[in-house]
Protein backbone atom coordinates (compact mmCIF):
# COMPACT_ATOMS: atom_id res chain seq x y z
CA UNK A 1 0.00 0.00 0.00
CA UNK A 2 2.99 1.85 0.60
CA UNK A 3 2.88 2.62 -3.50
CA UNK A 4 -0.17 3.48 -3.46
CA UNK A 5 0.12 6.48 -0.89
CA UNK A 6 2.88 7.64 -3.05
CA UNK A 7 1.50 7.45 -6.54
CA UNK A 8 -1.98 9.36 -4.92
CA UNK A 9 -0.14 11.92 -5.14
CA UNK A 10 0.31 13.94 -7.04
CA UNK A 11 14.62 29.23 -4.03
CA UNK A 12 13.22 29.89 -0.72
CA UNK A 13 13.70 27.82 2.63
CA UNK A 14 11.08 26.26 4.74
CA UNK A 15 12.32 29.47 6.56
CA UNK A 16 10.93 31.96 4.23
CA UNK A 17 7.37 30.76 4.32
CA UNK A 18 4.49 32.22 6.12
CA UNK A 19 1.31 30.63 6.73
CA UNK A 20 -1.70 32.29 5.05
CA UNK A 21 -4.64 34.48 7.36
CA UNK A 22 -8.05 34.64 5.77
CA UNK A 23 -10.01 37.84 5.10
CA UNK A 24 -13.79 38.54 4.23
CA UNK A 25 -15.52 37.82 1.72
CA UNK A 26 -17.24 40.00 -0.69
CA UNK A 27 -21.10 39.51 -0.75
CA UNK A 28 -20.93 41.55 -3.87
CA UNK A 29 -18.05 39.92 -5.91
CA UNK A 30 -19.59 38.07 -8.53
CA UNK A 31 -19.31 34.59 -9.88
CA UNK A 32 -17.30 35.97 -13.39
CA UNK A 33 -15.20 37.68 -10.82
CA UNK A 34 -13.83 34.99 -8.54
CA UNK A 35 -13.06 32.76 -11.48
CA UNK A 36 -11.26 35.61 -12.69
CA UNK A 37 -9.04 36.32 -9.73
CA UNK A 38 -8.67 32.41 -9.21
CA UNK A 39 -6.68 31.99 -12.12
CA UNK A 40 -4.53 35.63 -11.71
CA UNK A 41 -3.12 34.15 -8.32
CA UNK A 42 -2.17 30.71 -9.98
CA UNK A 43 1.58 30.26 -9.52
CA UNK A 44 3.78 31.02 -12.14
CA UNK A 45 6.98 28.67 -11.74
CA UNK A 46 8.63 26.35 -14.34
CA UNK A 47 9.59 23.89 -11.45
CA UNK A 48 8.99 23.13 -7.75
CA UNK A 49 10.44 20.93 -5.33
CA UNK A 50 10.70 19.78 -1.82
CA UNK A 51 9.48 17.23 0.71
CA UNK A 52 6.17 16.15 1.00
CA UNK A 53 4.85 14.03 4.02
CA UNK A 54 2.42 11.44 3.25
CA UNK A 55 0.02 9.53 5.85
CA UNK A 56 -2.54 7.10 4.16
CA UNK A 57 -5.26 4.94 5.81
CA UNK A 58 -7.72 3.08 3.98
CA UNK A 59 -9.64 2.33 7.37
CA UNK A 60 -8.02 -0.67 8.01
CA UNK A 61 -3.93 0.47 7.90
CA UNK A 62 -2.57 3.55 8.16
CA UNK A 63 0.83 4.41 7.03
CA UNK A 64 3.25 7.73 6.78
CA UNK A 65 6.65 8.74 4.50
CA UNK A 66 8.38 11.37 3.85
CA UNK A 67 9.39 11.95 0.20
CA UNK A 68 11.66 13.71 -2.24
CA UNK A 69 8.96 15.58 -4.21
CA UNK A 70 10.29 17.38 -7.96
CA UNK A 71 7.45 18.81 -10.74
CA UNK A 72 7.75 20.58 -13.60
CA UNK A 73 5.04 22.14 -14.21
CA UNK A 74 2.68 20.80 -17.15
CA UNK A 75 5.23 17.94 -17.93
CA UNK A 76 6.27 15.55 -14.72
CA UNK A 77 5.33 14.73 -11.69
CA UNK A 78 8.16 12.68 -9.62
CA UNK A 79 8.38 11.66 -6.08
CA UNK A 80 11.03 9.11 -4.18
CA UNK A 81 10.99 7.31 -0.72
CA UNK A 82 14.04 7.87 1.05
CA UNK A 83 17.24 5.53 -1.21
CA UNK A 84 14.43 5.32 -3.87
CA UNK A 85 12.66 2.02 -2.17
CA UNK A 86 9.63 3.53 -3.25
CA UNK A 87 9.44 5.46 -6.60
CA UNK A 88 6.62 7.36 -8.84
CA UNK A 89 6.69 9.38 -11.93
CA UNK A 90 2.99 11.27 -13.20
CA UNK A 91 2.89 12.68 -17.08
CA UNK A 92 0.84 13.40 -19.30
CA UNK A 93 0.82 10.08 -20.49
CA UNK A 94 1.53 7.29 -18.10
CA UNK A 95 1.69 7.12 -14.53
CA UNK A 96 4.08 4.90 -12.92
CA UNK A 97 5.71 3.51 -9.29
CA UNK A 98 8.17 1.10 -8.32
CA UNK A 99 8.35 -0.61 -4.86
CA UNK A 100 11.58 -2.10 -4.02
CA UNK A 101 9.77 -3.86 -0.48
CA UNK A 102 7.04 -5.75 -2.58
CA UNK A 103 9.84 -6.22 -5.72
CA UNK A 104 6.24 -5.17 -7.86
CA UNK A 105 5.26 -2.25 -9.93
CA UNK A 106 2.76 -0.40 -11.90
CA UNK A 107 3.20 1.13 -15.34
CA UNK A 108 0.53 2.15 -17.32
CA UNK A 109 -2.64 4.89 -18.09
CA UNK A 110 -4.76 6.97 -15.37
CA UNK A 111 -7.19 4.22 -14.42
CA UNK A 112 -5.37 3.36 -11.65
CA UNK A 113 -5.73 6.57 -10.00
CA UNK A 114 -9.10 7.07 -11.45
CA UNK A 115 -10.45 3.41 -9.57
CA UNK A 116 -8.79 4.87 -6.35
CA UNK A 117 -10.22 8.40 -6.49
CA UNK A 118 -13.66 7.33 -7.67
CA UNK A 119 -13.14 10.10 -10.25
CA UNK A 120 -12.03 10.22 -13.73
CA UNK A 121 -8.51 11.51 -13.47
CA UNK A 122 -5.61 12.82 -15.97
CA UNK A 123 -2.79 14.67 -15.22
CA UNK A 124 -4.16 18.10 -15.11
CA UNK A 125 -6.95 16.95 -12.58
CA UNK A 126 -3.57 15.60 -10.40
CA UNK A 127 -1.10 18.68 -11.09
CA UNK A 128 -3.92 21.27 -10.38
CA UNK A 129 -5.28 18.98 -6.95
CA UNK A 130 -1.78 19.46 -5.95
CA UNK A 131 -1.22 22.93 -6.49
CA UNK A 132 -4.43 24.29 -4.88
CA UNK A 133 -6.15 24.90 -8.55
CA UNK A 134 -9.99 24.40 -9.57
CA UNK A 135 -9.42 20.18 -10.83
CA UNK A 136 -11.77 21.67 -13.95
CA UNK A 137 -11.57 25.19 -15.35
CA UNK A 138 -13.99 27.01 -13.68
CA UNK A 139 -13.36 29.00 -17.32
CA UNK A 140 -15.80 26.57 -19.43
CA UNK A 141 -19.05 26.93 -17.34
CA UNK A 142 -21.41 29.21 -15.68
CA UNK A 143 -21.80 29.31 -11.79
CA UNK A 144 -23.70 30.74 -9.36
CA UNK A 145 -22.05 31.78 -6.58
CA UNK A 146 -22.91 31.78 -2.20
CA UNK A 147 -21.01 32.93 0.72
CA UNK A 148 -20.19 29.56 2.92
CA UNK A 149 -18.11 29.42 6.02
CA UNK A 150 -16.32 32.60 4.69
CA UNK A 151 -15.88 31.02 1.04
CA UNK A 152 -17.11 31.87 -2.07
CA UNK A 153 -19.11 28.62 -3.42
CA UNK A 154 -19.09 28.06 -7.00
CA UNK A 155 -21.90 25.44 -8.04
CA UNK A 156 -22.38 25.21 -12.10
CA UNK A 157 -25.81 26.59 -13.34
CA UNK A 158 -25.97 23.40 -15.94
CA UNK A 159 -26.13 20.21 -14.17
CA UNK A 160 -24.36 17.65 -14.91
CA UNK A 161 -25.02 14.56 -15.99
CA UNK A 162 -22.25 12.18 -14.66
CA UNK A 163 -21.18 14.05 -11.45
CA UNK A 164 -21.78 16.65 -9.38
CA UNK A 165 -19.19 19.53 -8.32
CA UNK A 166 -18.79 22.10 -6.04
CA UNK A 167 -15.43 24.62 -5.45
CA UNK A 168 -15.35 26.86 -2.31
CA UNK A 169 -12.34 29.65 -2.39
CA UNK A 170 -10.64 31.80 0.20
CA UNK A 171 -11.53 34.94 0.49
CA UNK A 172 -7.99 36.69 0.54
CA UNK A 173 -6.19 35.12 -2.12
CA UNK A 174 -9.05 33.16 -4.21
CA UNK A 175 -7.40 29.32 -3.81
CA UNK A 176 -9.33 26.60 -3.60
CA UNK A 177 -10.35 26.26 0.48
CA UNK A 178 -12.47 22.93 -0.48
CA UNK A 179 -13.32 20.94 -3.71
CA UNK A 180 -15.86 18.31 -3.84
CA UNK A 181 -16.59 15.94 -6.81
CA UNK A 182 -19.00 13.31 -6.30
CA UNK A 183 -21.15 10.46 -8.64
CA UNK A 184 -23.98 9.60 -5.89
CA UNK A 185 -25.80 7.07 -8.34
CA UNK A 186 -22.02 4.86 -7.83
CA UNK A 187 -21.21 6.28 -3.81
CA UNK A 188 -18.24 7.75 -5.00
CA UNK A 189 -17.27 11.04 -3.30
CA UNK A 190 -14.18 12.75 -3.69
CA UNK A 191 -13.60 15.79 -0.89
CA UNK A 192 -10.13 17.50 -1.06
CA UNK A 193 -9.43 20.61 1.79
CA UNK A 194 -6.24 22.83 1.52
CA UNK A 195 -4.31 25.37 3.93
CA UNK A 196 -1.65 27.68 2.18
CA UNK A 197 1.50 29.33 2.83
CA UNK A 198 3.73 31.52 0.56
CA UNK A 199 6.73 30.45 -0.84
CA UNK A 200 8.87 33.23 -2.73
CA UNK A 201 5.84 35.43 -3.01
CA UNK A 202 3.86 32.69 -4.33
CA UNK A 203 0.75 30.78 -2.96
CA UNK A 204 0.96 27.49 -2.95
CA UNK A 205 -0.30 24.38 -0.61
CA UNK A 206 0.73 23.88 2.95
CA UNK A 207 -1.46 21.09 3.69
CA UNK A 208 -4.11 18.95 1.49
CA UNK A 209 -6.42 16.42 3.23
CA UNK A 210 -8.30 13.92 0.19
CA UNK A 211 -11.05 12.04 1.22
CA UNK A 212 -12.32 9.52 -1.16
CA UNK A 213 -15.40 7.34 -0.59
CA UNK A 214 -16.62 4.51 -2.38
CA UNK A 215 -19.33 2.89 -1.04
CA UNK A 216 -18.24 1.22 2.24
CA UNK A 217 -15.03 1.82 1.44
CA UNK A 218 -12.62 5.30 2.44
CA UNK A 219 -9.24 6.44 1.51
CA UNK A 220 -7.62 9.57 3.43
CA UNK A 221 -4.43 11.42 2.36
CA UNK A 222 -2.88 13.74 4.32
CA UNK A 223 -0.11 16.12 2.30
CA UNK A 224 2.08 18.35 4.29
CA UNK A 225 4.73 20.39 1.81
CA UNK A 226 8.07 21.43 3.55
CA UNK A 227 11.13 23.36 2.46
CA UNK A 228 9.82 24.01 -0.54
CA UNK A 229 12.07 25.95 -3.40
CA UNK A 230 10.95 27.22 -7.15
CA UNK A 231 13.01 27.30 -10.30
CA UNK A 232 15.96 25.17 -9.64
CA UNK A 233 17.58 22.82 -12.19
CA UNK A 234 16.13 19.20 -11.53
CA UNK A 235 16.39 15.82 -12.89
CA UNK A 236 13.77 13.55 -12.38
CA UNK A 237 15.68 9.80 -12.64
CA UNK A 238 13.34 7.13 -12.85
CA UNK A 239 13.86 3.59 -14.05
CA UNK A 240 11.70 0.04 -13.02
CA UNK A 241 14.44 -2.31 -11.63
CA UNK A 242 14.61 -5.85 -13.66
CA UNK A 243 12.58 -8.63 -12.51
CA UNK A 244 9.61 -6.57 -10.55
CA UNK A 245 6.47 -8.25 -11.20
CA UNK A 246 3.96 -5.57 -12.83
CA UNK A 247 0.88 -4.96 -10.93
CA UNK A 248 -2.28 -5.75 -13.39
CA UNK A 249 -5.57 -4.07 -12.36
Amino acid sequence: MGGLALLLLFSMSCKSTKPLTSGEANPALSARKIIQRHYQTEANFKTLSGKLKINFSDGEQSQGVSVSFRMKKDEVIWISAPVGVVKARVTPESVSFYNRLQNEYFDGDFQYLSKLLGTEVDFNLVQNLLLGNAVLDLRKERYSNTIENNTYGLKPKTANQLYKILFFLNPDNFKIAKQQISQPEQGQFLTIDYKYQTVADRIIPDRINVLAEKGNLTNTIDLEYRNMEFNRNLNFPYKIPKGFKRIVL
